[in-house]
């Protein structure tokens, strides 16, 4: 097995799918350890989870149907899915039950087509097509006489079947035990990874550097008025302006941002203090796909992780696309007991 040609001088044509397979396994397993360490991943509050991309999914998938189902237990499917990648990436890179994982990766290729790039324009500009067909070599022909646990169990198996017509009792055995290995191996490797996660990264920022606000404080209402131009905001008395709070002003730091949830819609949200007491909030769905944006201080931009379209931080309008709107805005405002709140 360990010989990339055969008796009659060819090369196996796994062999050949060997910088595919590192590829796809290598991909699938860092992606789903990358979420299972990520403590915002399943943080409903957060601008970057499981949770903020369903709701986004919900407004511009093709199968929104059913993504918008999904939405209240986000955190299940988040966690689902990291396992999976988990899963499928062992299972690929070390060749233990090679077809099924590539059936289980296609299928999950195609999930994120259709609810993450199925917009991107032109299509191949979305990397999940790109997976999705990547998969279909280990489908047709698993392994397919490379390196890997089934040629191995392939070789070793008898080479006359049971009496009966089924699989030798041995081969079963022999699969079951790998497969009950490797199901342990993800399960500790899921484990120890979220356990580092929490350790290293629960803090009340977001892998992003955006913060997450929190509803609360004196009342989900205040008097207040909206002062001064150019979206500058200043606590005032003697007029009136209902409003639901959404958190306090002092949790957005000056020339960066938060998120939070628009109360009206329901979808993930962004406030950005540019400077100080000059607050302007968006809903942070992109257009283009239905992506959570976020703020990228640094740069002093609103950037789509997905695609890449870019938006002015002070209107919300494109700046680069391929999202052909601009952010919907919203009205925010700072109220006299420094709550921040969203008014109609």
């Amino acid at each position: 097995m360990w010989s990339p040609t055969g008796p009659d001088g060819t090369v196996a044509a796994g062999w050949l799918l060997i910088p595919l397979r590192l590829f796809l396994g290598t991909t699938f397993l860092f992606a789903g350890l990358q979420k299972l360490a990520n403590p915002e991943f399943f943080k409903t509050s957060s601008a970057s989870s499981i949770h903020a991309q369903l709701v986004g999914a919900s407004h511009s998938s093709p199968i929104h149907g059913l993504t918008s189902h999904l939405v209240p237990i986000a955190s299940t499917v988040g966690l689902l899915i990291s396992i999976g990648e988990v899963a499928i990436g062992l299972g690929i890179l070390v060749g233990l039950l090679t077809r099924v994982a590539a059936v289980a990766g296609m299928a999950l290729s195609l999930g994120l087509f259709l609810t993450v790039s199925f917009h991107a324009s032109p299509y191949f500009t979305g990397s999940d097509i790109v997976f999705f067909f990547a998969w279909t070599p280990f489908v047709l022909g698993g392994a397919a006489g490379a390196p890997a646990f089934d040629t191995w169990l392939a070789q070793r198996q008898p080479m006359t079947a049971s009496t009966e017509g089924g699989l030798p009792r041995r081969v079963v055995l022999s699969h079951g035990a790998l497969a009950a290995l490797a199901a342990g191996v993800v399960l500790v490797a899921g484990g120890l990874a979220a356990l580092l996660g929490r350790a290293v990264g629960g803090t009340a920022a977001s892998a992003s550097g955006t913060r997450t606000l929190t509803r609360g404080g004196p009342g989900s209402t205040t008097t207040t008025s909206q002062a001064g131009t150019g979206g500058s905001t200043t606590p005032t008395t003697g007029s009136t302006s209902a409003g639901t709070a959404i958190g306090s002003a002092s949790s957005v730091p000056i020339g960066g941002s938060a998120s939070f949830t628009d109360p009206s819609s329901g979808d993930p949200a962004l406030v950005i203090q540019r400077v100080a007491n000059d607050f302007v909030a968006f809903d942070a769905i992109c257009p283009h796909a239905g992506c959570t944006v976020a703020y990228q201080a640094s740069a002093r931009i609103i950037a789509c992780p997905c695609h890449g379209s870019m938006f002015d931080p002070r209107t919300g309008n494109v700046r680069n696309g391929p999202a052909t709107s601009g952010l919907t805005k919203i009205n925010v405002i700072r109220g006299s007991n420094g709550n921040l709140y969203v008014t109609n």
